[in-house]
């Protein structure tokens, strides 16, 4: 009880207001989330956003906190591209019938996998008794779903999945050049290295050098490939030995793709944590951390 009287007096308001600090003050952290609302708004009037049925899959894991920027993303996407796509949304757990109904709006066409055959498919492929942890991280960790969400859809084996606070800025030849014909895997440089874990327990885990700068806003994998059992034993090992990380779900992939082919999509074109607009002569920009006051403030505009 004293605890949580503490974090709710002192520890999650100065968590708040150091991250206000770090945008530039009260002021600029207001602007930015107005422009929030103000995209989340524009979002509603976007064209439709054509979701082809034999077009090249993109998987996106969204629902109600997140459908507005995956809509914003997809968009930009195809206006960037004439190549046709199939759009699937893993609902994150969040969808109800208005936001499918909202979705199958404004794509037409867009491929909804619901939270009921998700379940299915997880417990199919990953039951319980053999995968506890990964059970239980997938109720506190969101994240995780990603992986475990999506690679256990059966429909197809490889599969490329974008993080919705992206925007595509000109055609992006190398994703296409994937789609067409997958091989390894695939996916962005970060700016910083985000594991959360040390990277020789890491490598312990796995038994291959780890590759650096791994960003899974665009990844694309063969789902085939996963180990399910190495990755329960990884999660489990990895925040027993140095506790949990936002970033853990970034940790696994690395840890996957470490003995596979990969295609690394090149920083200065697909551009992670962009500034002062660098990114829209470029492929991409994926607005993490204080990008995010671009994103929301001009970027969609």
């Amino acid at each position: 009880m004293v605890q949580n009287l503490i974090n709710h007096l002192y520890r999650y308001p100065l968590s708040k207001w150091k991250t206000i600090q770090r945008f530039g003050g009260l002021m600029t952290y207001r602007k930015m989330l107005t422009g929030k609302q103000e995209m989340i708004k524009a979002s509603k009037t976007l064209p439709p956003i054509p979701s082809k049925e034999d077009g090249y899959k993109v998987y996106f894991l969204t629902g109600k906190n997140y459908l507005y920027q995956t809509l914003f993303c997809a968009f930009s996407l195809t206006t960037v591209s004439k190549t046709p796509f199939q759009f699937i949304l893993v609902d994150d757990g969040s969808f109800d019938e208005k936001l499918k109904i909202q979705a199958n709006e404004q794509m037409p066409g867009v491929k909804i996998i619901t939270k009921e055959e998700i379940d299915r498919n997880f417990l199919l492929k990953l039951p319980l008794n053999d995968f506890p942890y990964l059970h239980h991280k997938r109720k506190v960790y969101p994240h995780i779903k990603k992986l475990t969400d999506i690679h256990t859809i059966t429909d197809s084996s490889y599969k490329l999945v974008l993080d919705s606070d992206m925007l595509f800025w000109n055609h992006p030849t190398e994703i296409i050049d994937w789609l067409k014909n997958p091989n390894g895997a695939l996916h962005m440089i970060d700016c910083e290295e985000s594991y959360g874990y040390s990277k020789n327990l890491m490598k312990s885990l796995c038994q291959i050098e780890i590759p650096n700068l791994v960003n899974v806003g665009a990844i694309g994998l063969n789902s085939k490939s996963i180990n399910w059992i190495a990755v329960e034993h990884w999660a489990k090992t990895l925040e027993a030995t140095e506790g949990s990380s936002y970033f853990l779900e970034q940790a696994l992939s690395a840890m996957i793709i470490a003995n596979q082919q990969r295609t690394i999509l090149a920083a200065q074109d697909y551009i992670v944590n962009p500034k002062n607009g660098e990114e829209r002569k470029k492929v991409l920009g994926h607005y993490v951390d204080l990008s995010k006051k671009e994103y929301f403030q001009t970027a969609w505009l």
